[in-house]
């Protein structure tokens, strides 16, 4: 019989959203990986950064175990902060640093993980004091959601910057179709929504 582990099974779903994520920087110049692709500005950068910023909040402070020492960087949650200014790098925040600050996060939020039982009660200070109260397990799925959430829209972005598709490498989970069929589809997706809209 197989015994449960809720813990390694939360953290084997949180790895696979941090490594699809950061793959999805792999091979591209620092134009692509910082350009706005949205009206609100999305970038894969960015995305990374966010996610740091949420395991860091979320996994640390949370919990009493906050990451930084002293006075957090300017793109931290302050009342001074730029708005959405972690969603962004600038142009001396390297994709090396932000990455790097990104697998420290996983360290800080694993040990974090390891280290507390689920039902562990956290204060989430940037919540409404009603509700502040979280047990970690709660928090790790949200982290998941979020995590997940940013990879897909990092899915997207990589789509439309060069075409590169999949879940992970060497694990793209798409149809082995060739690009003709590929333009048929989406053709024929075309024709069906004009068919719709009457």
């Amino acid at each position: 019989m197989i015994e449960p582990s809720p813990k390694a099974d939360l953290l084997r779903y949180l790895q696979e959203a941090r490594d699809a994520l950061v793959w999805k920087l792999d091979g591209l110049s620092e134009y692509d990986i910082r350009r706005p692709l949205t009206p609100t500005g999305t970038n894969l950068l960015g995305l990374v950064k966010h996610v740091a910023s949420i395991e860091l909040g979320y996994l640390g402070d949370t919990f009493g175990r906050p990451f930084f020492d002293g006075r957090p960087p300017s793109w931290w949650y302050t009342e001074e902060s730029e708005p959405n200014s972690d969603m962004w790098a600038t142009a001396d925040e390297s994709r090396e640093h932000i990455v790097r600050l990104y697998r420290q996060a996983w360290e800080h939020s694993d040990s974090t993980i390891a280290t507390l039982p689920l039902d562990a009660v956290g204060h989430v200070p940037w919540w409404p004091e009603e509700r502040r109260e979280a047990t970690l397990h709660h928090i790790v799925v949200r982290v998941i959601a979020d995590t997940q959430r940013h990879a897909g829209h990092a899915d997207i972005l990589r789509e439309f910057l060069d075409g590169s598709v999949g879940y992970l490498q060497g694990k793209d989970n798409m149809p082995p179709e060739d690009q003709a069929w590929w333009e048929d589809y989406r053709s024929r997706l075309e024709r069906v929504a004009r068919e719709a809209d009457g």
